[in-house]
């Protein structure tokens, strides 16, 4: 069959899955491969577990070898939404994975059958269950390791942080020879420190669920001695018993509280369980107060299943309604951006609270954040907000009284409410100590983030450097995100795109880490990417950003999310498309009552967008509804984005010296403003007005100075979009032949000039039929042409 396939053309012969090949397979295919014309090629995928690869057996030795890389998280995310999975759990699914893609599949079913079996959606934070397929995929892959070596793995799994010398001391002298047979194995890497760290996050889990409880035990006893640390010493050897021990149970809970002052909250939330499991039954309050602690860690954490299952044991005591409260706010705290399907613990936890100001204050709190996240109704929000704040006064809890200020101030911010600085400032004044509830509720934080929105950047960077090594010591990773949020789009605005890329790489390792919600940190990876990075990768992020927002029905970050991805669009040239999506930016700001036009800048971007799809006219009415709120509040910033989408507009209305004139001195404001890539964007449309009507060196001096601006600023997609056009590039044609079209109208003339029927321009475009030929028409009479052709002709001559 390949000689007679050979003869007519070149053949190539895949052998997938080649491991499984029988000797007797193997034998057959080598004489066949060996008999057959050089126009036969062969590829061998395979995955190498020990012994020749089956490549070199079938062609011989010295074959090309190409190994095959781990999916990133970016594809692991994609691979998910194909299969109908959760986006929202790409991150911890590839670390759990490692990037095999079966492995990562086989843990998404498992988790989203968990979650059904639960009645309820699978949570970002869950643990991933490596039961069923999952399992057995991660037993496949153990297999590839000698059995001596995997009974050093199984230690190097029940370990916290594993080390070869760790693992000596633990009873294995030969630990670095069996580990470097697993590595071999891909199962681990080994450092030049000695870590051990396991290629994916199930292995480990799947070691230890396979072994028997008398094995784990016994591991976790010589882990116990072998440990550096204190608190791990006494996790294992709180392990290695499952009976209860008063001075066990103690030692444990005095462990919890050392990683409570380290910041560890997600361990001391693990120790806390495990003393409440080691307490004796005859101190049934001790056990209680465990449980209740560990919920709040837990809730610090963001771990929601932990916290779930403090507060399960916690209902089913004979707790108080305090206790009852406190687990049920650490569940609610726990769940992150996730809050809309809380709606029966947000009832009960109202109800036990009854009576006690305090803790109805906490609970109003929370409901006010729920209303304004999930519910995107900030109206609702500043009400709960301020019921909390009276509640909090008369219980005299000063803390939650200024947390329920810093609401209502936020609230008022958005609906444009001119007292919302001196709500603030009443926030401000009040005690501001390490609290409970979050750094990211607390006045201090709403200060710099009114900074960002107001253009002092300076100011928002000092206040951010101070609050960062703060909240790290908190232990709360919601908070630290929300640090690393600010400071990227901080050194964002001020032009230091590699700081902020920095800042936004740590956000998103941490959210996959802590297991936080993904939307806002992939929201911020698209920012940092669409600024200094990749414009394809920003808009991959938002895409994901706004799945995950919409499967946790985030309503705040599906619009921020949604802008970022309309500014990619409108910066490659997609006009159609950036409008299409920042309407929809624009419907879910109005839904949300969202007033104060500094707090999501994406007005400018829409009627920018708006002008390049040919509707300059709706552009305009825009602006000037925008542009009067914005004089009215003071933000001088937004002022000077919409003066820039407001230069185009005089523009492509046949006003191009108003255009010029506006949009130097735009330039000049940013520039005043310290706002350098703002600068340079409002350059690049400078640039384009003087390409419309055939100005050449002064379209090159814009071009050169964006450049310029751009590159200072680090900002490598940009820097690319200010380069000079070569020749018979796009650009080249809007200088010559097409200077007198619209960016739209030239976009349309490129591809009908390219053979595109008008059906499937309209398709490209995203416009009507009827939109196009009405299009082309303008497009013929300005250039003088009467045919597809001539069109043609036009521009290439151009």
């Amino acid at each position: 069959m390949l000689r007679t396939l050979a003869a007519r053309h070149p053949v190539l012969l895949v052998l997938d899955n080649a491991q499984w090949l029988d000797a007797e397979s193997t034998d057959l295919l080598r004489f066949a491969l060996r008999l057959t014309p050089p126009g036969v090629r062969v590829l061998v995928a395979e995955c190498v577990q020990g012994g020749a690869p089956v490549g070199e057996l079938l062609c011989g030795p010295g074959v090309p070898a190409i190994r095959v890389p781990p999916l990133g998280a970016d594809e692991v995310a994609e691979l998910l939404v194909c299969h109908g999975l959760p986006a929202r759990l790409a991150g911890r699914i590839h670390q759990a994975s490692g990037g095999n893609p079966r492995l990562a599949l086989a843990l998404g079913h498992s988790l989203a059958e968990a979650a059904e079996a639960r009645d309820c959606s699978a949570h970002h934070a869950d643990p991933l269950p490596v039961s069923g397929q999952a399992r057995e995929v991660a037993r496949r892959l153990l297999a590839g390791a000698p059995a001596q070596a995997r009974r050093t793995l199984l230690l190097a799994a029940l370990a916290a942080r594993p080390t070869t010398s760790v693992l000596r001391r633990a009873g294995r002298p030969d630990a670095e020879a069996e580990l470097a047979e697993a590595e071999r194995a891909g199962l681990v890497r080994v450092g030049e420190d000695g870590g051990v760290e396991f290629t994916a996050g199930a292995l480990p889990t799947a070691l230890a669920a396979d072994a028997g409880w008398p094995e784990r035990a016994a591991g976790h006893a010589a882990l116990a001695d072998a440990v550096d640390d204190p608190v791990q010493a006494v996790r294992h050897r709180a392990l290695a018993v499952d009976t209860p021990d008063q001075w066990l149970a103690a030692e444990i809970t005095e462990a919890a509280a050392v990683c409570r002052r380290r910041g560890q909250r997600a361990l001391a939330a693990e120790l806390g369980l495990l003393a409440a499991e080691r307490t004796p039954s005859r101190l049934a309050g001790e056990e209680l107060a465990r449980l209740v602690t560990a919920a709040e860690d837990a809730g610090w954490a963001g771990r929601a299943d932990l916290a779930r299952r403090a507060t399960r044991a916690v209902l089913a005591r004979d707790a108080s309604p305090a206790d009852r409260v406190r687990a049920r706010l650490a569940v609610i705290d726990a769940a992150g951006q996730a809050l809309g399907a809380l709606d029966e613990t947000f009832a009960y936890a109202m109800d036990e609270a009854a009576g006690d100001p305090s803790l109805q204050a906490a609970v109003q709190l929370r409901i006010a954040w729920k209303n304004n996240l999930s519910d995107g109704d900030p109206v609702r929000s500043r009400d709960a907000a301020a019921a909390a704040g009276a509640l909090a006064s008369l219980g005299g809890d000063q803390t939650a009284e200024a947390m329920a200020l810093t609401v209502r101030a936020r609230m008022g911010r958005i609906l444009g409410d001119a007292g919302a600085e001196e709500i603030l400032a009443e926030a401000l004044a009040l005690p501001a100590p390490e609290v409970p509830l979050g750094m990211r509720n607390a006045p201090q934080y709403l200060a710099v983030r009114h900074a960002l929105f107001d253009d002092r950047l300076a100011d928002a960077r000092g206040q951010l450097m101070v609050l960062l090594p703060a909240v790290q010591r908190t232990g709360s990773a919601e908070d630290v995100f929300e640090v690393l949020r600010s400071l990227t789009e901080v050194e964002l605005r001020s032009g230091r795109c590699e700081a902020a890329s920095a800042h936004a790489r740590r956000a998103l390792e941490l959210t996959i880490e802590a297991g936080l919600s993904p939307g806002p940190a992939w929201y911020v990876a698209a920012m940092a990417e669409a600024m200094g990075g990749s414009f394809a990768r920003a808009a991959g992020y938002a895409r994901r950003g706004i799945q995950a927002s919409q499967e946790e029905h985030d309503q705040v970050f599906l619009s921020r999310s949604l802008h970022a991805l309309g500014l990619v669009e409108l910066a490659t040239g997609e006009a159609a498309k950036a409008v299409a999506t920042l309407r929809r930016v624009a419907e879910l700001e109005a839904a949300q009552q969202v007033v104060d036009p500094s707090i999501l800048r994406w007005h400018g971007e829409l009627a920018e967008a708006l002008i390049a799809a040919d509707a300059p006219g709706e552009a305009a009415e825009l602006l000037a509804s925008v542009r009067t709120v914005a004089l009215g509040l003071g933000r001088t910033g937004v002022v000077a984005a919409l003066d820039r989408a407001r230069g185009l507009c005089l523009s492509a209305q046949g006003e191009a010296d108003a255009a010029v004139r506006l949009l130097e001195a735009t330039a000049e404001r940013f520039d005043d403003l310290l706002l350098p890539l703002e600068r340079g964007r409002t350059l690049l449309a400078l640039a384009r007005v003087e390409r419309r009507r055939r100005r050449r060196a002064p379209a090159r001096a814009a071009l050169g100075a964006a450049a310029e601006v751009f590159e200072r600023a680090g900002a490598v997609p940009w820097t690319e979009l200010a380069r000079e056009p070569a020749p018979g590039e796009a650009g080249g044609v809007q200088v010559s032949a097409a200077a007198a079209l619209t960016e739209a109208e030239t976009r349309l003339a490129l591809l009908v000039s390219q053979g595109a029927s008008n059906q499937e321009a309209a398709a490209k475009l995203f416009l009507s039929v009827k939109t196009v030929e009405a299009r082309l028409t303008r497009i013929y009479q300005k250039l003088d042409v009467r045919s597809r052709a001539q069109l043609a002709t036009a521009l290439r001559t151009g």
